[in-house]
Formats: C-alpha cells, structure tokens, sequence
C-alpha cells in the first residue's frame, strides 16, 4: 500500500510540476504565467464567462481566479462587462490582444496534448481519465468529510 501511495503522488507531484514549467515557458513571448493560461483558454473557446464559470471549469478558488483575471485585464487581454453589481458574475470577454494570445494558447496545447499522448491508446486515455475522475471525486469527498473519512466511496 505504501509503495502505490508514493507511485501516485509522485507521478502526480511530477506532471503537475512539469505542465507549469511548459506553461510558464511557453507563456514567456506574452509576458504571462502558469495561472493565466487556464483563464485565457476557456474564455477563448466559450467567447464569455464569468468569474465563477470560470472557477467551476478551471477547478480553481475563487483568489486565484480572481488575481489572475485582475493581471490579464490590467495586462489588456480581457475586458470585464461590468454591469451587474456583483463583479465575479460580470461577463468576461477577451480583448483582440487576448483573442491572439488564446488562439496560440489553443494551438499550443493542441500539439502539447497530441506529444504527451504518445504511445496512449484512445482506450487507455478513456480508462486513465475515468481513474483519474474517480480519484478526484474520492479526495474532494476526503477533504468535504475531514475526520470521518470513509474508505469506500467510488464503487459504482
């Protein structure tokens, strides 16, 4: 049991790791980090989102969200249509300057996913994706239950 608990969080540490190096290096032309990258992609392929759409997509809090939606519209990559009284549900677009960054955003990952998927059947991908889905329900239902944590919670 010990030995699989450091596989998996060492593979996890690991790609984790290795996927906000790739951003942050190929975001580098553009003057933007890691956190900016999720933001600009979803709002360029769902062409407006709120703050909190944006957080229930990109599974990140609400400060983070928040802070690098700030950067990307001081930075001129998005505008905020701010006509409802409460900012994080005002609809976010991006700006030309954002549309170009989301484009190679997009085409980037596009070849980034095609090159880690070396090797992985159509299959495989289905199968490690329904794990992996499982894994993280299995941990926010951990988190959500702090000390009376069950060991039996995805069986069906």
């Amino acid at each position: 049991m010990e030995e699989r608990f450091e596989t998996f969080t060492f593979l996890i540490s690991g790609i984790a790791k290795y996927i906000r190096k790739i951003k942050t290096e190929e975001m580098e032309s553009f003057s933007l980090k890691s956190p900016h990258v999720n933001c600009l992609f979803h709002l360029y392929k769902e062409k407006t989102l709120t703050a909190k759409e944006l957080c229930d997509i990109i599974g990140e809090d609400k400060a983070n969200v928040s802070r690098s939606l700030e950067y990307l519209e001081r930075n001129g990559f998005i505008q905020v249509d701010s006509k409802t009284v409460k900012r994080y549900k005002s609809p976010l677009r991006l700006t030309d300057k954002g549309q170009a960054a989301g484009k190679e955003i997009a085409f980037k990952i596009e070849n980034f996913v095609s090159l880690i998927s070396n090797g992985i059947s159509e299959e495989d991908r289905k199968i490690m994706y329904k794990c992996l889905a499982i894994i993280n329900n299995n941990l926010k239902k951990a988190c959500e239950g702090g000390s009376e944590r069950s060991t039996e919670w995805e069986n069906e």
